[in-house]
């Protein structure tokens, strides 16, 4: 039995799925970066290598988000794709047919329109907190109130008050003056779910041909109350995919099984890279004004990649000595 890792490490959570050849999720694993990828990529892999079923082979692993290359480098991925290539096929294959993906993280937040099962447009945002699950988390912990309930609490609104937002500190400004002036919680997180939707749709969805069907995925999926808003707001019906809080890793374990299928043979390292000693540096490389910041990441011996240098001189010179050896 084939199984194939999906990888998606971000600058919020890191995600892990286990795939089967038919595309099942045979396990998921969603865990907090806190800063620390190698770490997080590690402590995954140690997790899934216990839960791995009995006579499955690792025949592929494909990394995206913010750290895939740094992730692809650890473990020996067969295919490094970006996030939305990898949403993209991750939704397609789980909600044949989706013409619209809305995509709401810990730290950005993108949109991805889809005809015929190809991405004819795509935006992201990754500058404003105040259309992420950070800016909720804040909030959350602000009011005293567990995350996990924010939605169920904003769905028992019934008056919605109006909160500024399109900046999170002129948010969090704003829900405190409604709290002294007297509204009640339910109305003022159901007022923030509506800030929120109405916060993307005029920045990551402007411009765009929302068509159904649309899916909802990223960890804010979770918050029922931000589903309802969207609805509201697009009057159409949102759907939230099973495994809508790993999605990337989905999509990359999809694309890791399809180029193994071209090239017969997988780079995986092994599950023992997880207790390998991994250290990531970086320096500026002075020979030209581009200034680059090239990042290299070390084993206990041996510098294994280098990377971000516009010219390739240093990211080249790695690859070559690989060949040679």
């Amino acid at each position: 039995m084939c199984g194939y890792l999906g990888i998606d490490v971000g600058s919020v959570s890191t995600n892990i799925v286990l795939l089967d050849e038919d595309e099942r999720v045979c396990d998921s694993l969603y865990i907090r970066t806190q800063g620390q990828p190698i770490n997080a990529v590690q402590k995954g892999l140690e997790y899934i290598r216990e839960r791995i079923p009995e006579g499955m082979k690792i025949e592929g692993v494909g990394t995206t988000g913010s750290g895939r290359h740094l992730a692809g480098i650890i473990v020996g991925a067969d295919s490094v794709k970006n996030e939305i290539t990898s949403h993209a096929i991750a939704a397609s294959s789980l909600v044949p047919g989706v013409q619209t993906v809305l995509e709401i993280g810990g730290q950005d937040s993108k949109i991805i329109i889809l005809r015929n099962g190809v991405v004819a447009d795509f935006a992201m945002n990754t500058v404003c907190a105040a259309g992420t699950g950070s800016f909720l988390d804040q909030q959350a912990a602000r009011l005293n109130i567990p995350i996990e309930e924010f939605g169920d609490i904003a769905l028992k609104a019934g008056n919605p008050v109006r909160i500024a937002g399109r900046c999170s500190v002129f948010a969090e400004s704003d829900m405190i003056h409604k709290q002294q002036m007297g509204h009640n919680l339910p109305d003022i997180l159901a007022g923030l779910c509506d800030a929120l939707v109405r916060n993307y749709l005029n920045n990551v969805g402007k411009g765009k041909e929302i068509l159904e069907p649309v899916i909802f995925q990223g960890g804010v999926a979770a918050n029922i109350g931000i589903k309802q808003a969207f609805e509201k707001a697009l009057g159409v019906e949102v759907i939230i995919p099973e495994h809508y809080d790993v999605m990337g890793a989905v999509g990359a374990a999809i694309l890791a099984r399809d180029a193994v299928r071209k090239t017969g043979t997988t780079s995986f390292r092994g599950f023992e890279v997880a207790e390998e000693m991994f250290e990531a540096a970086s320096f500026e490389c002075k020979d030209c004004p581009n200034l680059c910041e090239v990042i290299e990441i070390r084993d206990r011996k041996n510098i294994l990649a280098r990377w971000n240098d516009k010219c390739g001189k240093w990211s080249n010179a790695i690859a070559e000595k690989k060949k040679i050896s």
